[in-house]
């Protein structure tokens, strides 16, 4: 497969509401009560306290399970693309084999060894009813039941391999896995014709791995952020511009 790869991270959900990740009020700027969110989303929080992790997880997917794709997710609907974003909006707009690398908030996978082979299945929130206004006691409670997690002989709450549930995301310290499709990413990448970065800061190592490969191989390079970092590559150009504003562009070709 060639031709234009495109690579999107959270500046192009931020029109449908969604705070980017690291925004003042994103996804991993937001810690709980007792944690950084770079403490809470992990898979060693997850193991030896999944009350406390699913429910700050739950309570972050709560708010935007409703959001609607924008836009630029329906002008990708087409498109090849690799996405950082876990919104699962692209899919919703139409987009049938994008890769979501981070995973997804809709989709959930068996509690497993990271290098197992798995496929996501449907997280059916609407199981956790949120119409009585639950305490945060109640909903971890729903919470564990929904994921799976049963007191074990020790008397302590924990996810069990092979039995529990967990998100479809990649947390801080996991890696990218066939889970997360990246050995298809990595190969759409070394085929593509042209690569186009679109609302994302370059801090997450997908983008790493997409640039290194675009500038081992020659690749041409797009970069579409109204505030763009700039490289040392002689292949690349810069579209000072929101995502928005460039699919409109492309639109008038």
């Amino acid at each position: 497969m060639s031709g234009e790869l495109f690579i999107t991270g959270a500046g192009v959900s931020a029109s449908s509401g969604i705070p980017t990740f690291r925004g003042n009020d994103g996804f991993w700027t937001v810690g709980s009560k007792n944690y950084t969110p770079q403490e809470m989303a992990t898979r060693i929080m997850y193991e030896n306290n999944p009350a406390e992790f699913l429910l700050w997880y739950f309570k972050r997917f709560a708010s935007y399970r409703n959001v609607k794709p924008n836009a630029v997710h329906y002008w990708l609907a087409n498109k090849q693309l690799i996405t950082q974003n876990i919104d699962g909006l692209d899919g919703r707009a139409g987009n049938k084999n994008y890769i979501s690398i981070h995973g997804r908030l809709d989709k959930v996978v068996l509690y497993q060894n990271e290098m197992d082979v798995q496929s996501p299945f449907d997280a059916n929130w609407n199981e956790i009813d949120l119409l009585l206004n639950p305490s945060d006691e109640e909903l971890k409670k729903n919470l564990l039941d929904k994921f799976k997690i049963n007191l074990h002989n020790n008397n302590t709450l924990l996810p069990k391999l092979g039995l529990s549930l967990k998100p479809y995301v990649l947390l801080f310290d996991e890696i990218y896995t066939d889970l997360y499709r990246i050995s298809e990413a990595e190969e759409w990448m070394n085929n593509a014709d042209k690569i186009i970065f679109m609302g994302t800061s370059f801090s997450v190592n997908i983008t790493s791995i997409a640039l290194r490969t675009a500038i081992a191989n020659g690749i041409e390079v797009e970069i579409v952020d109204p505030e763009p970092i700039k490289f040392n590559y002689n292949k690349v150009k810069y579209y000072e511009m929101t995502a928005e504003e460039y699919c409109n562009m492309r639109k008038l070709d």
